[in-house]
């Protein structure tokens, strides 16, 4: 799964949020979205998934010789494609069980193939999410982060698109999902795009790191073995 980004462009009023000329997001790459507060992150993330309008300019998705596809023309996007950017794409009135059947039944996932996704998760669950008897809305605010997160992956997308993904979670359970996401990114060659400010957790898991500095991205660096770190530092401590 490609993504082209073209003279792409959203304000609200007279602040530009995003304004990006041109970028591209190559099949298979973990790509790391860092920045300060009010870098555009998370508006990028939502023009990417149609969830705000752009001003100006395209999204537009590949998949190998298939027809690029335009999220704001087309819904075909929708059925490989999985995110989580924050608790309002719960459904906390359900419980997990309830709303990881919704999500199954949505994407024509059998009650089988659920259960064994789901088991694929147990150790980001820590028996802390199935069988608690309770609705989502009162759950930890970490636990809320991991049923988010699972039911964007539950379908096993090939575009997989997290919002700070470690926002919440404890150590261990940060730790368990860095290698969660190498190891799917690996397994099913899917196209991640994770923002974070936790920079050697994105430095851990990202094969390339673009920075965003006032809706521009300001630095596009490849990341072979962790590179970027020493330039994100320098970048960061200014």
């Amino acid at each position: 799964m490609t993504i082209a980004l073209n003279n792409l462009k959203k304000c609200f009023g007279d602040k530009t949020a995003v304004e990006i000329s041109e970028f591209s997001i190559a099949s298979g790459e973990v790509l790391g979205l860092v920045g300060n507060n009010g870098a555009g992150k998370t508006t990028l993330f939502r023009l990417i998934l149609d969830l705000l309008k752009a001003d100006e300019g395209t999204v537009v998705f590949s998949r190998g010789s298939r027809v690029e596809i335009n999220p704001a023309l087309s819904e075909e996007w929708k059925v490989f494609t999985g995110a989580y950017i924050d608790d309002g794409f719960l459904i906390d009135f359900l419980t997990p069980e309830e709303y990881f059947d919704f999500i199954a039944k949505v994407n024509n996932i059998s009650k089988e193939t659920l259960d064994e996704r789901l088991n694929y998760f147990s150790a980001l669950m820590a028996d802390e999410i199935l069988n608690q008897g309770k609705y989502i809305r009162d759950f930890s605010a970490g636990n809320k982060q991991k049923i988010g997160i699972i039911a964007a992956m539950i379908k096993q997308p090939q575009l997989l698109i997290l919002d700070e993904p470690f926002n919440f979670l404890d150590p261990s359970s940060q730790n368990v999902l860095k290698r969660m996401l190498v190891d799917y990114s690996q397994e099913s060659g899917a196209t991640i795009i994770i923002s974070s400010h936790n920079l050697q957790h994105t430095v851990d898991i990202s094969t390339r790191i673009a920075l965003m500095e006032h809706g521009h991205i300001v630095k596009d660096l490849p990341n072979e073995e962790g590179k970027a770190a020493k330039e994100l530092e320098d970048y960061f401590m200014r």
